[in-house]
């Protein structure tokens, strides 16, 4: 079987990349040089080694904590949905800002064959982290944006992006190229954060102007997925954080 970089590849659309792939330190960089500015200080951060480095036992919690306040537990609500979502088989599957990789693993556990997850973010931090920590078999990372994923359309049976979406600078662009890359009859999940009573209260809108970080409306993110033609489009709630599933007809 062929390493799961050399499938990846394969698998990238010529016609998307900004270099030709380079894979010196362990992941497939395809951005063109300093391409990926990032803008925002929250942005900034997820660019910092340093971040990297504390990423799952300190910055992860605390942002799963505040959005579980007044809902039902966010981190056991994830660890379920990765577990519906984990894909089988010869399945394809990409994890869009995948930061250091701690959904990506936990997604390739049951593949077989062919079968290959892909994370995707900008930040080199975060995937040099991702390769040291959360390397498989079946797992590639790759140095994209999420805002023209290299891929060709329909390439994914399953598309996902969680705790991250409130980062990337134009989301709406984001969700649609998650909906480009999805298979007919692939699976797209998304968890990210939700404007609610209490988030006004702690100045949402200035945080996000001084931070880059969002807080998305009830039917901000239904709505969009719906717009690019998905189906079958679920919102569970849960504090200041939603979850997001729907469907690409086919």
């Amino acid at each position: 079987m062929t390493s799961a970089l050399d499938r990846v590849e394969a698998l990238l659309d010529p016609g998307r990349l900004g270099r030709e792939p380079d894979r010196s330190h362990g992941y497939l960089d395809v951005l063109a040089p300093d391409s990926a500015r990032p803008t925002g200080l929250s942005n900034a951060l997820m660019h910092n080694p340093a971040l990297a480095a504390v990423y799952e036992k300190a910055w992860r919690p605390a942002f799963t904590r505040l959005f579980s306040l007044g809902g039902s537990g966010t981190l056991s609500r994830t660890d379920v949905l990765l577990d519906e979502l984990t894909g089988r088989g010869d399945q394809k599957l990409l994890d869009v800002a995948c930061g250091p990789g701690l959904y990506t693993k936990p997604l390739a556990r049951k593949l077989s064959g062919e079968g290959v997850v892909v994370g995707l973010d900008v930040s080199e931090a975060m995937l040099q982290r991702a390769v040291r920590d959360n390397a498989d078999d079946r797992v590639a990372y790759v140095r994209g944006s999420a805002l023209d994923v290299p891929f060709p359309d329909d390439t994914f049976d399953t598309v996902v992006c969680l705790a991250a979406l409130y980062l990337i600078p134009a989301p709406r662009l984001a969700v649609r190229e998650i909906c480009r890359v999805a298979k007919p009859g692939g699976r797209v999940a998304l968890f990210t954060s939700l404007q609610t009573p209490l988030t006004s209260v702690l100045g949402s809108s200035t945080a996000e102007r001084v931070s880059g970080f969002r807080w998305f409306g009830k039917d901000e993110i239904t709505g969009w997925l719906r717009e690019y033609g998905l189906v079958d489009v679920q919102q569970t709630v849960s504090g200041q954080g939603q979850f997001v599933t729907a469907r690409k007809p086919g």
